[in-house]
């Protein structure tokens, strides 16, 4: 088991300092955003460098958080979506990061379920063709606010693409809040499961929107979610890879950097051992 600092629960903070106050904090591994990695990159920044910099502090990039909106389909959205595929792929592959998430947003929402499938399908068959040139593999997070959003239609897509670089990341807060329940993870071949977001939030309110900012503005235990019964449900399967600490706070965002993560990694170890 390795314990990971999410990039969201620093979320104003840059790469190269997410390294240090991981380090300090007692992690193990880190869950870089790709925001965060892009701008590094874009401004200067080497994966040489940051890989001297993380194997420096004893640390693992277990992750590269995330391809965004894979659900584009059409020409040049399309060809833009795999560049963007290509580049997280090749960095991934160069910091030695086993990991890249992958993920839908509301792009296809206007679609039928069948076409949805369809979609994704395609799109995540084409972005695991890149992984296999890299040695890289894709965790899918399925996304509560949109129509690919449960886990069985994670399941289903890895099923359709029938190759071995696709799993699924158990992010407890989607998953709770798209209605599949910790019963249903509990029954997963460890082995498709490439990492856990060990989080808590709320379901909206009739007629309130589906704001993040909002439902999951919480640390793990003082939300709706019964974290014990996803955390107990991820080990019955025998997994036992990367648990990321995510802590979607703006509230917390305002603390002391330091502060957050430990306040992360103590409140996970509270659950996970």
């Amino acid at each position: 088991m390795k314990k990971a600092l999410h990039g969201i629960s620093t979320h104003y903070c840059n790469i190269l300092t997410d390294a240090r106050i991981a380090h300090d904090t007692g992690y193990e591994s880190l869950e870089l955003l790709s925001a965060k990695l892009g701008r590094y990159l874009d401004n200067g920044g080497t994966t040489k460098k940051l890989k001297q910099v993380t194997d420096g502090y004893g640390l693992s990039v277990g992750c590269v958080n995330a391809l965004l909106e894979m659900e584009r389909y059409k020409g040049e959205e399309k060809k833009a979506m795999l560049a963007e595929a290509t580049r997280l792929t090749r960095a991934a592959a160069e910091l030695n990061c086993p990991t890249v998430q992958i993920l839908a947003l509301n792009g296809i929402d206007d679609k039928a379920d069948d076409t949805v499938m369809d979609i994704i399908t395609e799109n995540v068959s084409a972005i695991a063709s890149i992984g296999e040139e890299y040695g890289v593999r894709y965790q899918i997070e399925v996304i509560a606010f949109t129509k690919f959003r449960t886990l069985q239609q994670g399941l289903e897509v890895i099923r359709r693409v029938g190759k071995q670089n696709v799993g699924m990341v158990i992010d407890f807060w989607h998953l709770y809040a798209a209605g599949s329940p910790p019963e249903e993870v509990a029954q997963m071949d460890k082995d498709l499961i490439y990492g856990v977001h060990f989080c808590d939030g709320r379901l909206p309110k009739p007629g309130e929107p589906w704001d993040q900012m909002v439902l999951r503005n919480y640390m793990p235990g003082e939300g709706e979610i019964d974290i014990q019964a996803y955390v107990d449900a991820v080990k019955s399967t025998g997994y036992d890879g990367m648990w990321s600490a995510e802590l979607f706070s703006p509230d917390r965002w305002e603390y002391d950097l330091y502060d957050i993560a430990t306040l992360c990694r103590e409140n996970m170890e509270k659950y996970i051992g």
